[in-house]
């Protein structure tokens, strides 16, 4: 082979090396890469729904003898249709039959499912029939106050476990900054949820009480990690609530309303909170 020839053979194998042609490592690394597993997709929300009542305890009853439970049972049914219908989120409830589930043993089946929202759902009763409308109530400052010091006491903690930290490993000191810590994040999260509700039921058409928004010490509230509402959907022992409760297409309606709250707590990119 002439000498000018051979390099210009030499030349062009170089660039093409240079390319990754004709280069058998480069080769293998290229197909490899192509074949790597492609990053998986973040877990979907659990969104954990607490029908109120149940079993032996019917709730409120209506003028017209319409029960609570059931009510918000068929809520908690269109809530959950809904929310999983996008392949967004994972739904649990508290129960899915006519039982009595016990108010802690509700915040405990979350906890344990590492829950990134919890939401009761209920219908109310008032001695004044003239009173309707739905509200939303976050947990007290007075309530959380005494479940982060309950929570942190040394015979409370051996089991407990705070932000994926267990607090039987911890001093008592770090034990209760730990849970005021992950209290007051909490409770910031759920009057957000709470004020997302309101601001979406609103904008729904739905009939809201004055003052939407209310706090009180309601046991199934008191996760010290799991944002929390418990959402009063109207007074049963108001004729025209009670009616609306019990017609199908408002009870869609109210999970419709419920659900673009939770998308709107969440944001459009939802992304897992835990493992």
């Amino acid at each position: 082979m002439a000498a000018p020839y051979r390099r210009t053979v030499v030349a062009g194998l170089a660039g093409l090396t240079a390319f990754g042609i004709g280069a058998p490592a480069v080769f293998a690394q290229s197909a490899k890469k192509s074949l790597a597993k492609p990053t998986p997709l973040p877990r979907p929300k659990l969104v954990f729904l607490d029908p109120g009542h149940g079993g032996r305890d019917p709730g409120a009853l209506g003028v017209r003898g319409t029960q609570e439970k059931g009510v918000v049972m068929a809520i908690a049914r269109d809530l959950q249709r809904e929310l999983l219908a996008g392949n967004r989120y994972r739904v649990l409830l508290s129960r899915t039959f006519d039982a009595y589930v016990p108010l802690r043993e509700r915040v405990a089946r979350a906890q344990a499912a590492k829950a990134d929202l919890f939401l009761s759902l209920h219908a109310d009763s008032c001695a004044d029939s003239s009173v309707r409308g739905a509200s939303v109530y976050t947990l007290s400052e007075v309530a959380s106050d005494r479940e982060a010091a309950a929570l942190a006491a040394r015979e409370n903690r051996a089991d407990a476990v705070v932000s994926g930290v267990k607090l039987a490993n911890e001093s008592d000191v770090a034990a209760r900054t730990l849970v005021a810590m992950s209290q007051r994040g909490t409770m910031n999260d759920s009057r957000r949820l709470a004020e997302t509700i309101v601001r979406t039921f609103g904008s729904g058409g739905v009939r809201l009480l004055p003052h939407t928004h209310r706090q009180a010490g309601f046991a199934v509230l008191t996760s010290p990690d799991i944002p929390a509402a418990l959402v009063e959907l109207g007074y049963l022992s108001n004729p025209q609530d009670e009616k609306l409760l019990t017609v199908r297409q408002h009870q869609m309606a109210l999970a419709r309303a419920l659900r673009a709250s939770v998308d709107a707590h969440f944001g459009a990119g939802i992304a897992t909170r835990k493992a």
